[in-house]
């Protein structure tokens, strides 16, 4: 089902639009730039959530885990 939006431009940016409208379809770039849009506003609002879900991710290791094991490594060789 569709349903129709309007917008108001200037009035120069008509008279260029009715010039070119045998070359351009303007239905179809504008409907492409709002999907494309739309798209664009979804994936960085998923990325902003992944990105928070990290941050507040318990990753259970405790501090100081990673020099602990490295300095048992390099002792452990000798």
């Amino acid at each position: 089902m569709s349903v129709t939006v309007s917008f108001k431009v200037r009035k120069e940016v008509k008279e260029k639009m009715e010039k070119y409208k045998g070359i351009i379809n303007w239905n179809e770039e504008l409907r492409r730039f709002v999907e494309l849009k739309i798209k664009e506003l979804e994936a960085k609002e998923r990325f902003e959530e992944i990105v928070r879900k990290l941050e507040e991710a318990d990753w259970g290791v405790e501090e100081g885990f990673a020099s602990r094991s490295v300095r048992e490594d390099r002792d452990g060789c000798s």
